[in-house]
């Protein structure tokens, strides 16, 4: 069962899988209630966590810590 956003803490690591993409990020900062600024652990390239989930939850979604 995914974690919700509410519990999502800057400074940690997370696992994301949607639509068959696994993305791992550790939070940076967050924006809004349910908005996160992100960094990807593998490119370092620092986004949104709304950037991932944008076109809705796929039946695979999953976030975990690492």
């Amino acid at each position: 069962m995914p974690l919700s956003l509410d519990n999502i803490r800057v400074g940690k690591r997370y696992r994301i899988k949607n639509f068959g993409e696994i993305t791992e990020v550790q939070v940076m900062a967050r924006i809004s209630d349910e908005n996160y600024k992100v960094k990807d652990l593998v490119t370092l390239e620092v986004f949104e966590l709304e950037d991932l989930i944008r076109y809705g939850l796929g039946k695979d979604y999953d976030i975990d810590e690492i």
